[in-house]
């Protein structure tokens, strides 16, 4: 595959911060007195964050605006983000290689961006991203290619040589049926996808730092 440029999904992909998202609708919920349904992760992984929001308005009769639900939920995540997440392992390496190469890179992310920002700055991958997109932003989820598109518009790139590098099976299968490569990445969070992830990608990669040469 020739890729000219990149999009990156963030959590997950190119951070290794999914820990931090898997129970966070609970702790959230939990700290307004409200026990969530055990399978809540599954429920909730593939909105985005207003989608979220309205879900738990309308599901668990949260009495609170979508503003303030999203900053409740922010200000569990901020503080693990900033001390405890780090770059997925390899990655860097592939980022220095294609900025080396002169290809532009884009985020499309369903983390707030203020939080995608400050994460970054501090762990120094801000640096190689063109441009951030975000599900907020762009008024969905990743159950539809709107991220995705807005990021490869801001590319400048060939959508054929603009593969979209996901860890969740609901992201890259969206980026599939939008016609884009992609690039499947393992996290223990979806393991129980990544069969079908692996079948259904373009490249189908378990680490970076020793699948690298698939990429280049």
């Amino acid at each position: 595959m020739k890729i000219s440029g990149a999009i990156f999904d963030m959590d997950g992909t190119v951070t290794d911060s999914m820990f931090v998202w898997k129970d966070i609708g609970k702790r959230y919920l939990l700290s307004r007195g409200i026990t969530p349904a055990p399978n809540l992760f599954d429920e909730i992984k593939s909105m985005s964050l207003l989608e979220t929001c309205a879900y738990f308005r309308a599901v668990y009769g949260v009495r609170e605006t979508d503003d303030a639900i999203a900053k409740g939920i922010n200000d569990i995540v901020e503080p693990l983000y900033l001390t405890e997440v780090g770059p997925k392992p390899g990655v860097v390496a592939l980022l220095e290689h294609y900025r080396a190469r002169g290809v532009p890179m884009v985020l499309a992310t369903a983390t707030d961006r203020y939080l995608v920002k400050e994460t970054l700055e501090k762990i120094d991958l801000l640096k190689y991203f063109k441009a951030i997109y975000t599900c907020t932003e762009v008024g969905a989820g990743k159950t539809m290619p709107d991220v995705y598109e807005a990021a490869l518009v801001c590319a400048g790139t060939p959508k054929s040589e603009t593969p979209v590098f996901e860890d969740a099976w609901f992201g890259l299968s969206t980026a599939k049926r939008a016609s884009f490569p992609t690039v499947a990445v393992y996290d223990d969070s979806q393991k129980r996808d990544w069969e079908t992830m692996k079948r259904e990608a373009t490249i189908a990669i378990t680490d970076y730092r020793t699948d690298m040469a698939l990429l280049k």
